[in-house]
């Protein structure tokens, strides 16, 4: 099957969306919140951690370039899925570990992925995972945020480490 969807939260959704640009496969994303209950939340209130939503990535993927275990292992390597609302500088619930699945299939991959990489931690796994209930798609200026401001401190020193980190360790489903 091709044409599927996924919404990850690793944290700054900035850096969610520069990492998965970079993959073949990966036909389109939409950096938004999801996970809460806030209907139509802006960035100023999720940033209050009261919405219960988080940052997220909302990822469209051909699944015959690049199955859904590929897409996790690349989640799971560019950020800290042992850290609880918290990627690095950036604290509280909306920058927590989130996976967000359409289809009871895609439920099944990532809990037995995330069961398999259990022993690759020595801190327990704090990922949600729970089906997507509501996706809100963010405001326009986060749209490529990343490629747009290279130069911005926070790009500098957050995303383009991961960014270059993802280019090494998956090379062969980079552009």
């Amino acid at each position: 099957m091709t044409g599927e969807r996924i919404v990850f939260g690793g944290g700054c959704f900035w850096c969610t969306d520069a990492v998965f640009k970079l993959l073949r496969g990966v036909e389109k994303t939409m950096p938004g919140y999801a996970g809460g209950a806030k209907e139509n939340p802006t960035y100023d209130e999720v940033c209050t951690g009261r919405t219960g939503h988080a940052e997220v990535l909302r990822v469209d993927y051909d699944s015959a370039v690049i199955p859904l275990d590929t897409l996790l292992d690349v989640f799971f390597e560019m950020h800290d899925p042992t850290s609880l609302n918290r990627q690095g500088a950036d604290m509280g619930s909306q920058y927590r570990s989130i996976i967000l699945y359409e289809t009871e299939e895609q439920r099944t991959v990532v809990e037995a992925h995330i069961e398999g990489i259990r022993k690759n931690y020595a801190k327990p796994i704090v990922t949600e995972v729970k089906r997507l209930d509501v996706f809100y798609p963010a405001e326009a200026y986060h749209m490529d945020y990343y490629a747009k401001n290279r130069m911005n401190p926070y790009c500098a020193l957050v995303i383009s480490p991961k960014v270059s980190k993802i280019k090494k360790e998956f090379a062969r489903m980079v552009r």
